[in-house]
């Protein structure tokens, strides 16, 4: 963990895991009314940072990435990723994308980078792609069989399906980590006491997520930058390092003893990596 990285801190970032966002529930693919959007660049000012966050959390887990961006001058939005099917969760954050004027650098982590690969798709004011300890899917893959590619993965021997009912009565199944797996399986090199919270106050995350199949690659267009959690029980690292590598990855870092949530307990590597690649958009 980064000296420099105060309990408080990982506290505040450790809401990774989501009590207002729950409050979303299912949102249109088309919602674009309801994205976020930043106020217009002015000529030669810095990209828009759009950060997407994976499965079981919210926004607030980029909380410390945020600070050390917008201390450095970039404008940063973190939108809620509904979290509810691929498609669906692709289109949300591409109507976020569409509403930002202006060059955006965008972000993923964990199951965020298989929701920015199909987003951007086609987008041309994304200038680059920049994963954190995601997912990074081709055409056709489906995220139930690239998890099991390399050995270390531990998260599905963590997870408890729910049984929900949607508002139009069609029945689904949402995913949470049990309470003596969370931690070991997800962020390992955070406090208890940290993880604890997090694990009571995760966002339920749709089983269809990892059955969807990727229909969109953003990444053969638009260039990528990734970041390896090098000791990650959930997304292995060697699973990682060949998803940058076949995306041919401008740049990779690697966060040494990092866990899958690395942007929370090593925001300043993570916040490099992404300033990196804004500086390489001008």
């Amino acid at each position: 963990m980064e000296p420099d990285l105060t309990r408080r801190r990982i506290l505040a970032g450790s809401a990774a895991v989501a009590s207002t966002a729950a409050l979303l529930g299912p949102l249109s693919s088309t919602a674009s009314a309801a994205a976020p959007s930043a106020t217009p660049p002015a000529s030669g000012a810095r990209p828009t940072v759009v950060l997407v966050h994976g499965g079981f959390a919210d926004a607030s887990c980029w909380n410390a990435v945020v600070e050390q961006l917008q201390q450095a001058g970039y404008p940063v939005i973190a939108p809620a990723n509904p979290l509810r099917s691929l498609p669906t969760d692709s289109a949300y954050i591409a109507s976020v994308l569409r509403s930002i004027s202006g060059p955006v650098v965008l972000a993923g982590h964990s199951y965020g980078g298989a929701v920015i690969t199909n987003a951007a798709a086609g987008l041309p004011n994304v200038k680059a792609l920049v994963y954190i300890a995601a997912f990074v899917p081709d055409q056709g893959e489906q995220l139930s069989a690239l998890i099991n590619k390399y050995p270390g993965s531990i998260i599905e021997a963590a997870t408890r399906p729910v049984p929900y009912v949607g508002p139009d009565g069609a029945t689904g199944t949402d995913l949470y980590l049990d309470a003596d797996k969370f931690r070991a399986a997800f962020a390992a090199d955070l406090p208890t006491a940290t993880t604890r919270l997090m694990q009571a106050t995760q966002r339920p995350f749709s089983a269809v997520c990892f059955t969807d199949t990727t229909t969109a690659v953003a990444w053969r267009t638009i260039p990528s930058w990734g970041l390896v959690a090098d000791t990650d029980k959930a997304i292995p690292p060697a699973l990682q390092r060949f998803f940058y590598d076949r995306a041919h990855a401008r740049h990779v870092v690697e966060a040494r003893g990092a866990s899958h949530v690395a942007m929370i307990s090593h925001p300043r590597t993570a916040a490099r990596l992404i300033e990196q690649a804004a500086r390489a958009t001008g």
